[in-house]
């Protein structure tokens, strides 16, 4: 397969897609957008992807969307390793900790959110609260289930779907200072996963369109 990753470095949705392509061992070429110059916005773009967000995976010129959508479908296409359990309630567990992230935190705490906040006129120390917020309730939901069901990872001792989302959620909340002493069983398990290869490859800074302060 010929794979090119369209995305951004700090984009959590991306960063997702990022962690299942390295952990399933798949090269892939980056086509890297700058969403801060509204780049994803280009009529090129828009061509790949109607909604213009990232990330879009080129797949032999074909294209997918939607983060979760492109690690199911890696999941279906390159079995192993598995980002899914084997027995049915035990994926539909993980299907709901990935959820609670990407369906629940990430969409309202993302670039486009935080410009309409911005645009309404509330503040940066405002708009961190908004993040702190969404990121407090949704990490409340994940933390017991981690605790119930979890091992070196947030479901069991191997990496999940769950790990894939919830890794770039915990960046986002020490991006944005959010509060995690409340949530040991994500931290800890964020802090075995971050030091994974297929992690630690994927993580903004390592990107090459990464923008170091």
């Amino acid at each position: 397969m010929q794979l090119t990753l369209h995305g951004a470095w700090r984009s959590s949705a991306a960063y997702r897609v990022r962690i299942g392509l390295n952990l399933k061992g798949l090269a892939y070429q980056t086509a890297p957008l700058d969403l801060v110059a509204n780049q994803h916005q280009a009529p090129a773009f828009a061509a790949l992807n109607p909604q213009r967000l990232v990330p879009a995976l080129e797949v032999d010129g074909r294209v997918l969307t939607q983060s979760l959508a492109i690690l199911e479908w890696l999941d279906e296409t390159v079995p192993q390793p598995a980002l899914l359990p084997a027995d049915p309630f035990d994926r539909a567990v993980v299907r709901s900790m990935a959820q609670i992230v990407a369906s629940d935190i990430h969409p309202v705490n993302n670039l486009r959110i935080l410009r309409a906040l911005t645009e309404l006129g509330v503040d940066e120390p405002g708009r961190e609260a908004w993040i702190g917020r969404w990121i407090t309730d949704g990490f409340a939901a994940l933390e017991p289930l981690i605790v119930r069901h979890g091992g070196d990872y947030a479901f069991g001792d191997a990496p999940t779907l769950a790990d894939g989302c919830l890794v770039p959620q915990v960046y986002n909340a020490e991006r944005f200072k959010t509060d995690l002493a409340p949530f040991p069983a994500i931290r800890a398990v964020a802090e075995r996963a971050r030091a994974h290869p297929a992690f630690a490859a994927a993580h903004p800074n390592q990107q090459p369109d990464a923008i170091h302060a």
